[in-house]
């Protein structure tokens, strides 16, 4: 692999330029960037790469395209793409929901291309190029996405990258990947939402001015929903039928919360409570948070 385009240098985009840079993974890293601010950053920033004015100029001198952009821009990019593009050069991204994305792969790019998806799980609440860090996929699960026509010789190449990067390395099918991360990410941002919106609805019915007195729940909580607005939209749309199924096991699990406190089940809230704290401890077992009391904070 000699170069790399980047599509979308935001936080993830540019996190991965700078840890190709450091590793001197390829001779030339070209990005294309649409948004102003973020090529005024970039350049303010001296971030390593050559600034694409054109796909086309990017596409052509690319063994490896890596699309950052928010998934609704998919279609967009493929259309452009399909004009310069050759079966040599392959493709991935960094999007966080797979079966639709898939399906507009499929319908819209140029038959004998590849496009092996990838779904780094690494990020923050923060975006824009300036948020970038080269250490960001250190340790972190990157999951390759396999279909029936998968090349093994681009799958292998693809997961050679991955782990370079820092990642580790796992390969599943679309249709496992956006069910687990219904759970185990995308409810938890909507969960994130939703609970800062009552809190401002509750604050406005009551004139309390509760936000200044959020505790550490609230205060975590708001850290999540304080994450690309574009993006999550883009989640919750293209993964809603698994995103609508875990709301509804979600709101069967709080109604049974409900029915515990207004009848003071004592057995049964405390077996609960315990019950879910185990998964806590699973997590620092496998290594997925540190184990300090409320995050460090004081």
């Amino acid at each position: 692999m000699k170069n790399i385009l980047i599509i979308g240098c935001g936080l993830l985009g540019s996190s991965l330029l700078r840890r190709i840079h450091k590793k001197k993974l390829v001779k030339k890293i070209f990005i294309y960037e649409k948004s102003k601010s973020n090529i005024r950053k970039i350049k303010k920033l001296k971030l390593p790469g050559i600034i694409v004015k054109t796909l086309e100029e990017g596409i052509i001198n690319s063994d490896l395209i890596i699309v950052c952009t928010p998934m609704s821009e998919y279609k967009k990019i493929i259309l452009k793409i399909n004009n310069f593009i050759s079966a040599k050069t392959l493709i991935t991204d960094i999007g966080s929901s797979k079966i639709e994305s898939t399906k507009i792969i499929k319908k819209f790019l140029k038959r004998g291309i590849h496009w092996i998806q990838s779904h780094p799980i690494a990020g923050s609440e923060v975006s824009g190029p300036e948020h970038g860090k080269d250490n960001l996929f250190d340790g972190k699960w990157c999951i390759i996405i396999k279909e029936k026509n998968t090349l093994r010789k681009n799958l292998n190449i693809l997961a050679k990258f991955w782990k370079k990067i820092g990642s580790r390395v796992v390969v599943m099918k679309a249709e496992k990947h956006d069910k687990i991360f219904s759970i185990t990410s995308h409810l938890p941002h909507l969960i994130a939402y939703n609970l800062v919106k009552s809190a401002q609805d509750f604050e406005k019915k009551q004139s309390y001015g509760l936000i200044k007195y959020s505790a550490g729940g609230l205060r975590d909580f708001s850290r999540i929903a304080a994450s690309n607005e574009i993006m999550w939209r883009d989640i919750f749309f293209n993964n809603k039928t698994n995103i609508s199924k875990a709301i509804d096991l979600f709101i069967k699990n709080l109604n049974e919360f409900k029915k515990d406190i207004n009848s003071k089940n004592n057995k049964s809230i405390i077996k609960k409570l315990i019950q879910t704290k185990k998964v806590r401890s699973k997590i620092i077992k496998l290594k997925q948070d540190i184990d300090e009391p409320d995050f460090g904070r004081d």
